[in-house]
């Protein structure tokens, strides 16, 4: 037979269960959270080769009369690289070689969004996160790769 409750009851319940969670210890939840990096420990992770952000070199920089709305990286794995340009807005990108499969992106603070790639290679993430994140691919051929956290 289950408990029947009465709103007083079941707030002083929430109140402990709250509690109780708050009190979990900050290095224990750390630890939790750097564990559960390692979950996709098998990914392949991408070098970054170029960044639009940096300046190459100082002639070049001065040529720019104003800095670029948008970033293009690339970022370089053995079979796999993974090309993005980031706006005020989105993420748009490009897997080369050309093939389907889904892009994830992760922020540093758990933000989590997954988005298809076509099979010309193409994603498009209509929401850039707020914070530094990284890419996590998955082609259809069984590929795994993954970026570097990305700062901006």
């Amino acid at each position: 037979m289950s408990e029947v409750w009465d709103d007083e009851e079941l707030l002083a319940r929430l109140i402990v269960a709250l509690t109780a969670a708050d009190a979990v210890p900050r290095d224990f939840v750390e630890a939790g959270k750097t564990a559960f990096a390692w979950h996709n420990i098998d990914a392949e992770l991408a070098e970054l080769a170029y960044d639009s952000g940096l300046r190459q070199d100082e002639e070049a920089a001065l040529l720019r009369a104003d800095s670029a709305a948008l970033r293009a990286l690339t970022f370089v794995a053995a079979e796999l690289s993974i090309e993005l340009e980031i706006t005020e807005r989105t993420l748009i990108g490009q897997l080369v070689p050309p093939q389907a499969g889904r892009i994830q992106v992760l922020s540093e603070s758990g933000y989590s969004h997954v988005a298809a790639v076509d099979e010309m290679g193409v994603f498009v993430l209509n929401e850039k996160p707020p914070e530094p994140f990284r890419l996590q691919c998955r082609t259809v051929t069984g590929l795994s790769v993954s970026t570097a956290w990305i700062r901006f």
